[in-house]
């Protein structure tokens, strides 16, 4: 009976200290989770959002979806360098006028600082001469901007 009884207890001390070690192991895993979540929720606060808006010139419609439907690799990876993602460009026609509406969000510390990076960058700058002419700066638009960059006033994740 000592005999299995001391086995038993021997197991039960065995699985006891497993126990233990696995809720230690998982404890760690879930802080370490924890932490992992807390560095992805700030750089979810670091992310700002862009909208902007530009009139579009109805007989330079077609060039300009030329363009951007083969974009220039240099340009795209410059605006990857300058800390923008999720880029898009949309169109429409109000009122028979042609506009283009433009979503971004950055993910920098210097948005300042990474849009003169983009300035001088001559590919970027290439582009632009390409682009621009397709397109009709809005009343308002600050000077020196070309596109006129819209307040957000609603988001959901």
């Amino acid at each position: 009976m000592k005999s299995t009884f001391s086995r038993l207890s021997t197991t039960a001390v065995t699985l006891a200290i497993g126990a233990l070690i696995g809720f230690g192991c998982a404890e760690s895993a879930r802080q370490g989770n924890d932490q992992a979540a807390a560095e992805d929720a700030a750089k979810v606060q670091k992310v700002r959002r862009f909208g902007q808006v530009i009139g579009l010139k109805e007989e330079m419609k077609e060039k300009y979806n030329r363009l951007h439907a083969n974009p220039w690799k240099p340009v795209n990876a410059m605006i990857k360098k300058c800390n923008i993602r999720d880029y898009s460009i949309y169109e429409t026609q109000i009122d028979g006028k042609w506009y283009l509406f433009a979503y971004f969000e950055y993910t920098g510390d210097d948005f300042e600082k990474d849009m003169a990076m983009m300035a001088e960058d001559p590919d970027t700058r290439k582009w632009w001469k390409e682009t621009d002419p397709c397109q009709v700066r809005l009343e308002g638009t600050p000077e020196g901007q070309q596109w006129k960059t819209m307040e957000e006033v609603y988001h959901l994740d």
